[in-house]
């Protein structure tokens, strides 16, 4: 599972004006905006300097820097060192090119067998699985922060999950689909709530070829081969691209951790243990999420934990997802939805709901095992997030104002469930 480490380079943070304890009375009073702002600005602007693929030196360099800073605002902070590969289009570019190989040169009985071996092991992949094909591919570290702040004694936590590791680019996500989509389409726009799923086709190629091995259709076998070597060569144009400056996805949440923590310090809850982690290797499929999980969810009991997910929200509108799931779709418990739309409503955050993501997030995770959780992410008008998996994802495009309200959305939480340990369930 990894070990534990103290927070590192503390000398690379970038200067901080002082701090110290609140003045007398300031601490009944929300943060300013402009305090909020200076923050999302600092965080985002220091670590989209410099690349922080997953599972990489600099993922652990923001890592470090992280937990330092947020070791600033008065939190118990630890770096955490887990196990991943570090990638998506190495082992779903293997098993799709092995399931097209097969579809074009194997038999029908080799067909089956390789086609439903390969599709379980893409919906285990791509769905917040077990990861059991990773364990036959090179592993690395991967870097974890984990800071606790409000009432260390308390027996009820809140977990605020983000990630710092970046995402490689590809056409694939290029901005302008969603644009065209919605500017040619404006009435199907406004009836959508789902994504695409991007993730079928990529599991459709070797279920088909595994059908195409049962039942002897050619013409099912040479649209299975197409497209299982079709997505194999996505993900090697993926793999082949650089890796984004993740202004939006996720330093804008990595941002809102620090907000939180400050607010935090200056006016203090009791009776919750507030648990600010920011994972690595979430690019990779939740691999630092699912290392998060495996140490640290035997002692958070579910029926004392709440998790929320705070991913990309540095584009125009705030907003809830309903659920999520690259290939089955899983809804967030209804009672902590509502909770966080009455918190948002009490901090004066306009949060849109009725969303669903083909998309997959660390708050899958917290879903899968069964906890109170929530994601709270943010769209543009055309309902997409804003420069996702673009490069132009700079801190110089992101939505500062949008990033404060999810600091506010997610204090008003934390004092929300604070005063009321079963408010959500």
């Amino acid at each position: 599972m990894g070990r534990s480490l103290c927070p590192a380079r503390r000398g690379s943070l970038p200067p901080i004006a002082a701090t110290g304890q609140p003045a007398p009375g300031a601490a009944e009073q929300p943060l300013p905006e402009e305090t909020l702002l200076g923050i999302v600005r600092e965080v985002v602007g220091h670590l989209a300097s410099f690349d922080r693929p997953s599972a990489s030196a600099g993922e652990r360099r923001a890592a470090d820097w992280i937990a330092a800073r947020l070791e600033v605002e008065g939190c118990r902070a630890r770096v955490e060192e887990e196990r991943a590969h570090g990638t998506y289009w190495w082992p779903l570019g293997l098993l799709t090119a092995a399931a097209g190989l097969a579809g074009w040169r194997a038999g029908r009985l080799g067909r089956a067998l390789v086609g439903a071996l390969t599709a379980a092991a893409v919906a285990d992949d791509i769905s917040g699985g077990g990861l059991w094909f990773r364990r036959l591919l090179p592993r690395h570290a991967a870097w974890n922060v984990v800071a606790e702040c409000g009432d260390l004694q308390a027996p009820r936590t809140l977990v605020l999950v983000a990630h710092h590791d970046a995402a490689h680019w590809s056409l694939l996500f290029h901005p302008r689909l969603p644009e065209l989509f919605g500017e040619r389409f404006p009435g199907l726009l406004e009836r959508s709530n789902t994504t695409p799923p991007v993730m079928f086709p990529v599991f459709g190629g070797p279920l088909l070829v595994a059908l195409s091995g049962i039942s002897g259709s050619r013409a099912l076998r040479r649209a299975a081969t197409v497209l299982a070597l079709g997505a194999a060569a996505v993900m090697a144009e993926i793999g082949s691209r650089s890796v984004v400056p993740g202004a939006n996805d996720n330093l804008s949440g990595v941002a809102t951790l620090v907000g939180v923590a400050r607010a935090l310090r200056e006016r203090p809850v009791a009776g919750l243990r507030v648990l600010l982690v920011s994972t690595g290797s979430e690019e990779s499929f939740m691999e630092g999420m699912q290392g998060f999980a495996r140490r640290h969810f035997p002692s958070l009991p579910r029926e004392r934990t709440h998790i929320v997910c705070v991913d990309t929200v540095g584009s125009e509108r705030l907003m809830e997802l309903e659920g999520e799931g690259m290939l089955v779709m899983r809804d967030y418990p209804a009672a902590f939805k509502d909770l966080l739309s009455d918190c948002a409503a009490a901090a004066g955050v306009e949060l849109v709901r009725g969303l669903r993501f083909r998309n997959a997030t660390d708050g899958l995770i917290a879903l899968r095992r069964g906890y109170p959780a929530a994601m709270i992410g943010s769209i543009t008008r055309y309902k997409a997030p804003a420069n996702y998996h673009w490069p132009s994802d700079t801190a110089a495009n992101l939505d500062d104002a949008t990033v404060v309200r999810a600091i506010r959305l997610c204090e008003q939480v934390a004092r929300t469930l604070a005063a009321d340990p079963d408010a959500g369930r």
